[in-house]
């Protein structure tokens, strides 16, 4: 019995390691990576954190504190725009949604992505995706872009919104 309890213990020990080594933190926040997506480090300091899904997706993590980078609106606006198409040929749509008590506002479009840093010269990318959420934390937004081909996107978004929304 002793051996049984054992061995228990230390496969509940090796289980906690590998589900916390999972998680992560961004402001006060801490969300589960769903399995299949792999962490890489963040391409710049303004990224909190970053994760690749698939061969052409990609998750970001954006935090700037109380009152950074523009209110909601601004920023659905800002991601809206990174579409050449315009707004009404993107199928763009805005959700309510919650973690736990925190509201969260999950925008979507698709079409032609404009990728590239701002003020610089941008790559068309047809046929992509966008889906963001907006984490209401208390001590500012998080935002959370995942941009990719359609299917890409439309495959993981799933898993995109239990992760936004199951955030503690």
């Amino acid at each position: 019995m002793p051996l049984r309890l054992a061995l228990f213990s230390l496969t509940a020990l090796v289980f906690s390691a590998i589900t916390q080594a999972e998680d992560f933190k961004v402001s006060d926040l801490t969300f589960s990576k769903p399995e299949a997506w792999k962490g890489v480090q963040p391409k710049s300091m303004m990224r909190k954190a970053q994760f690749v899904v698939g061969e052409d997706g990609e998750v970001v993590f954006f935090h700037f504190g109380a009152g950074g980078a523009g209110g909601k609106q601004a920023n659905i606006e800002r991601w809206l725009g990174q579409f050449k198409e315009g707004k009404e040929a993107i199928n763009a749509k805005t959700e309510q949604a919650r973690a736990g008590e925190i509201p969260v506002t999950i925008v979507s479009a698709n079409g032609t992505y404009l990728a590239g840093m701002p003020g610089r010269p941008k790559m068309e990318k047809a046929d992509h995706a966008l889906l963001g959420a907006i984490i209401e934390a208390k001590d500012g937004y998080i935002f959370v872009k995942f941009t990719g081909k359609k299917a890409t996107v439309d495959a993981a978004a799933k898993n995109f919104k239990a992760m936004v929304t199951g955030a503690k």
